[in-house]
């Protein structure tokens, strides 16, 4: 009998334990939420900031693993899931919107992001952009269009100090059409193109720092959970689109 690969060191799983498709979302509480709109799931392992679950949504295999706050603990999920065989991935988060007329709970597909983070620049220089694939961003497009669901598409702000704010630069981003502002998706698209894998990000709007009228935190949190409810619902159909398509075959 063959005997099993040893554990990976931080998300604790080994060979045979990861799908293809993966949903990456940072909060360890989201991975409930996910798995609550999946067919089945069970848990695979549990340490630090990363839980991971394997389920089934509508007859696809689906992983689900949380990545903690920021790039570098988001690295080292996407490093380990990749090693175990992932091919997929779909980053379902929160995000602050950086449009006046974008409401909190509002569903955004990040189609690249404004890298202004320091773990990406350890894979590639600042140069190169990071671009979620094609594929992966249509499939969120049309799970979004096929259940009607209101969203913005467009460019993300990754950034690292999440209490430090460049008045300058959020103005020239909100100018130039930045769409929102997060802590992860840059560093998985570039992770993405250095290691060849699939990567997107759909995100809910929690906050709006463009806002006239600011709502209470528990108003806030109230119209994010709508949104995200929404976003997990559009992150599972598009891997069943892109399953169809054979994204994990390539």
């Amino acid at each position: 009998m063959k005997e099993k690969t040893e554990r990976l060191k931080h998300i604790r799983c080994r060979e045979g334990d990861i799908a293809s498709y993966v949903i990456i979302p940072g909060d360890p509480g989201r991975v409930k939420r996910i798995i609550a709109q999946m067919d089945e799931a069970v848990m695979i392992a549990q340490n630090r900031e990363y839980i991971v679950y394997n389920g089934m949504y509508k007859g696809v295999p689906v992983t689900v693993c949380s990545s903690g706050i920021g790039g570098p603990a988001a690295s080292i999920a996407f490093e380990e899931l990749i090693k175990l065989g992932a091919k997929v991935f779909i980053r379902v988060g929160s995000a602050g919107g950086r449009q006046k007329n974008i409401p909190i709970g509002t569903p955004v597909v990040i189609q690249a992001s404004y890298r202004g983070e320091g773990t990406s620049k350890a894979y590639l220089p600042p140069e190169f952009p990071a671009v979620a694939d094609l594929d992966v961003t249509n499939a969120l497009v049309q799970a979004l269009e096929d259940r009607d669901i209101e969203y913005q598409t467009g460019i993300g702000f990754t950034r690292d100090a999440y209490y430090v704010q460049d008045k300058e630069l959020n103005i020239l981003l909100s100018d130039c059409g930045v769409k929102a502002a997060e802590q992860e998706a840059a560093v998985l698209f570039i992770v993405g193109s250095v290691r060849g894998v699939k990567t997107g990000a759909i995100v809910s709007t929690d906050s709006n720092i463009w806002l006239e009228k600011q709502p209470t935190l528990a108003e806030k949190e109230k119209l994010f959970l709508k949104g995200e409810h929404l976003v997990i619902q559009a992150a599972l159909d598009a891997v069943v689109l892109l399953n169809k398509e054979g994204a994990h075959e390539y």
